[in-house]
């Protein structure tokens, strides 16, 4: 009979960061060796940072990155931690050809014990691993205290075949993969019924350990379980925190122990949280310490302002309204509310006076002459950002992304887009749960994220409302003209964003539409509007990826796309 404790160590890592991330696994390791546990595991690439990218194809690093592991070891042993099986990723060498490995080792009395090279490589989607490393030919089990472990890393449980199989005729006791499986909406789920259909194939219970931070424009949920090999749930940890959880494994059993098992989150707070976890790790890892935007009044820059407030504390934001001569007194009174609500800093400078200037001599009309206002206001923005070594924030959604509805140089600027993946129709719901989450006491910065695992319910806010109601109520405009509305030049948004929904994220074309049933009008509008709008796209700032498809990673086209079938 063996008995195992295992320690799942879900951690926030960041790429290129030998020394630091080398450090959290020793502090979680001592962690887990006070917990009795046996063995201790942390996610793909732990060493080095998720995803590495080019980094990989660099000697040196790789070789730094090799010594960081043998130097971990060393110092495991020499805290008497030699006895604790500390499973870590990293990146390796194929000898035979010099191209990079994604690689799993585990550390064992004071040094590199054991290793497994991922098979399956992926290079789809956000996914470019196949250009990048070289693929493992072998599967690999670990024998701890008589107790048979398979490995797997990520990839290597989504495919059919592969290492899996191959442990499948292994009787092992124990699949173990650990990840790096980025943030989507419903992928929870998804990876949930995999585990399943893998515990089912190997009979024996599945460990999936998943990275969680933010790295530049992925965001890693964390989310790790632990499933039967009956596909019962055993434990699952939280979502967008740090954690370490312990899971206790008995041969013997028919069916296994349960541990603890959070809740699922609600869908919007999945999002929310995803998308402000998304923005405080891009300011941490890009030594940021707060933002500046623009505070139109309207629902955008008020969401932006709030998950701002949410990622750094309200007196890290500095939030300026930039009114127009078109700006209307509730958009400045509900400018004023947002950043009286969140603590942020806030100051007034109007464009009328630089608009003039520049007409004195440009003298511009229609369009032009929107666009120099959202330009005046891109200048200020980065003037703000520039002087107070700010990171300036773009406010755009998907819906005005995918339209071209943006000023390229005006409020596309910036060095980060939290909520560049949620579609007009969502940016509304996620207020809106944001606001039921300040009603019930969830206060600014106190969302359950990377930072604050305790649990503080952050600074209370007047009234429980942190977004103001008539921003999230009124009509959406740009104001850069009398009466200007967004309808009128687009769809409504309740139709537009199930245009873009189907026709971006189910790559639906013009008779896959029609089909749908939406009008020909609509179809045409909608569709002339996206495929000119991409080289806008490749301009805009990166943000957080939420859905299945986002802009910049996972739909790239031509600038020039003639196709509309």
């Amino acid at each position: 009979m063996t008995q195992l404790r295992f320690a799942l160590a879900q951690i926030d890592t960041c790429v290129g960061a030998l020394d630091a991330n080398a450090a959290k696994v020793l502090d979680f390791s001592r962690k887990a060796a006070q917990g009795n546990a046996q063995v201790v595991v942390f996610p793909e690439m732990t060493l080095t940072g998720y995803p590495i990218e080019d980094l990989a194809l660099r000697r040196t690093f790789r070789q730094a990155a090799w010594e960081k592991a043998n130097e971990l070891a060393k110092k495991l042993n020499d805290e008497e931690l030699g006895d604790l099986f500390v499973v870590v990723g990293t990146v390796g060498t194929d000898h035979a050809t010099s191209k990079p490995r994604n690689r799993l080792v585990v550390l064992h009395e004071g040094v590199v014990w054991a290793g497994y090279d991922k098979h399956f490589l992926p290079n789809y989607g956000v996914f470019d691993e196949f250009r990048i490393f070289s693929a493992g030919e072998r599967s690999v089990t670990l024998d701890v205290d008589g107790a048979r472990i398979g490995v797997a890393i990520c990839e290597d449980i989504w495919q059919d075949g592969g290492p899996v199989a191959e442990l499948a005729d292994k009787n092992i006791d124990v699949l173990l993969t650990i990840n790096g499986s980025p943030y989507e909406e419903g992928k929870t789920n998804t990876r949930f019924e995999l585990a399943q259909k893998r515990a089912t194939e190997v009979n024996a219970p599945v460990i999936y350990l998943n990275q969680v931070g933010g790295q530049d424009d992925l965001v890693f949920d964390g989310g790790s379980f632990v499933v039967d090999a009956d596909g019962t749930l055993l434990e699952r940890s939280p979502m967008f925190m740090e954690n370490l959880t312990f899971w206790d494994f008995d041969t013997t059993a028919e069916h296994q122990a349960k541990a603890t098992i959070v809740p699922e989150l609600d869908p919007d707070e999945e999002v929310y949280t995803a998308c402000v976890l998304g923005l405080k790790d891009y300011m941490a890892k890009n030594h940021f310490r707060g933002v500046t935007l623009g505070l139109s009044g309207g629902i955008d820059s008020a969401l932006v302002a709030a998950m701002a407030a949410d990622a750094c504390g309200g007196e890290n934001v500095w939030g300026i309204s930039m009114p127009s001569m078109y700006s209307s007194d509730g958009s400045k009174d509900d400018a004023a509310d947002l950043a009286q609500n969140i603590g942020a800093h806030y100051e007034v400078q109007p464009i009328e006076p630089l608009f003039n200037a520049y007409q004195q001599q440009l003298h511009l009309e229609g369009v032009s002459a929107e666009n120099l206002q959202a330009r005046i206001r891109g200048v200020i923005v980065m003037a703000s950002s520039n002087s107070r070594g700010l990171l300036a924030v773009a406010t755009g959604n998907k819906s005005e992304l995918a339209c071209g509805y943006s000023t390229i140089y005006g409020d596309a600027v910036g060095g980060y887009a939290p909520i560049k993946d949620l579609l007009k129709t969502r940016v509304w719901e996620i207020s809106r749960w944001r606001n039921k989450a300040a009603a019930a006491g969830v206060g600014i910065g106190g969302l359950k994220i990377v930072g604050n695992e305790e649990g503080n319910a952050g600074v209370p806010l007047k009234d429980g409302i942190m977004i103001p109601v008539s921003s999230i109520e009124k009509a959406p405009s740009a104001e850069l003209r009398p009466g200007q509305k967004d309808s009128d030049s687009l769809p409504e948004y309740a139709l537009l964003d199930k245009v873009l929904a189907a026709y971006i994220e189910h790559a639906h074309g013009r008779a896959d539409l029609l089909a749908d049933g939406f009008d020909e009008s609509t179809v045409d509008t909608v569709m002339r509007l996206v495929d000119r709008a991409e080289w806008k796209r490749r301009q805009y700032p990166l943000g957080p990826k939420v859905t299945a498809l986002a802009f910049g990673r996972d739909r790239r086209l031509p600038v020039t796309n003639a196709f509309r079938e």
